[in-house]
């Protein structure tokens, strides 16, 4: 059966699948990056993960996949294949999708691990049919992708989409990035947990225990959590201000708040716009299996492009 290599990699664990024409999970598999023993070994991992992928499909499915594609954290450039820089990781300048094909023997794409889930969430997910979307996903940092019909953007530099790093409280809190009062210092999942925990004291608290303090109307977690709101919905208005898009697609852990973040984030953003045309807010549909979808749709549209060029 025709399938290609989906393959998601995170700062301690990679996520990978052999997809078929239809989007349908042929297998799945997981396996640690190893980066305890440094980026060298991540690498290493990476490529002997997709080669045992490869033979398995070969072996089980009755040949080798046809493409591969990868997701990865950090700075990547896309169209050069290069995994630029990813802190998590230790990289600096990978050269990962020759280093895949030359591997495999097959094309490979190379995609932002945000992007790549904005692209599965945004074809399979909470933005199917829209033709245009922002995806944001608010986990230890915040990152996003914009979607136009059916791809998302990476930009002229691979750096499209990092509204963690949109300044939302001027002269605010100091980000590793350079900058003062970035929206990730504010509204991600590490900023909530560093907030409550600071708040009530206990230093084992996250954004989830935050959460449920909320529920049950403890004022310090109304207050902590109200400030995350407000930032995150200041960024969001920059981005609908800018991009216009249909639909707002929240995920990341902190969305798996639900409605405790939805219900005060629709109502902040509604608030904050004036000329501009509202979005659908909607959460992630997808959970942690769209990075791995999305890499295999870079995969099969790897396919589509080759066929394309070479048809008369």
């Amino acid at each position: 059966m025709r399938h290609v290599i989906a393959l998601d990699v995170g700062g301690t664990g990679m996520k990978a699948a052999l997809v078929g024409p239809d989007g349908e999970l042929l297998h799945q598999d997981r396996r640690a990056t190893g980066r305890d023993r440094g980026p060298d070994a991540v690498v290493a991992a990476i490529l002997e993960f997709a080669a045992e992928l490869h033979g398995y499909g070969e072996r089980h499915l009755g040949e080798p996949a046809s493409a591969a594609g990868v997701a990865v954290p950090g700075i990547v450039d896309e169209s050069a294949g290069i995994a630029v820089y990813a802190a998590n990781l230790g990289w600096r300048d990978i050269p990962l999708r020759a280093l895949l094909s030359d591997r495999l023997g097959i094309p490979v794409a190379l995609g932002h691990d945000v992007r790549t889930g904005g692209l599965a969430e945004g074809r399979l997910g909470a933005g199917r049919g829209a033709d245009r979307f922002f995806f944001v996903a608010l986990g230890t940092g915040i990152a996003g992708g914009f979607g136009l019909d059916g791809r998302v953007e990476s930009g002229a530099h691979g750096f499209a989409g990092e509204i963690g790093h949109v300044v939302v409280r001027p002269q605010g809190a100091p980000c590793p990035c350079g900058q003062r009062g970035c929206l990730e210092r504010y509204a991600s999942a590490a900023a909530v947990s560093e907030a409550w925990a600071k708040a009530c004291g206990d230093p084992d608290a996250d954004a989830a225990d935050c959460a449920k303090a909320v529920t049950s109307g403890d004022p310090n977690a109304v207050r902590v959590w109200g400030e995350a709101v407000a930032a995150l919905a200041d960024g969001l208005v920059t981005a609908v201000t800018l991009l216009d898009p249909r639909v707002l697609i929240i995920g990341g852990g902190l969305a798996e708040a639900g409605s405790v973040l939805f219900q005060p984030l629709r109502e902040a953003v509604e608030s904050r716009v004036t000329f501009q045309k509202l979005p659908t807010i909607v959460p992630a549909a997808l959970g942690d299996t769209a990075g791995c979808l999305g890499a295999g749709l870079l995969a099969q549209d790897l396919l589509t492009t080759t066929t394309a060029e070479v048809t008369p």
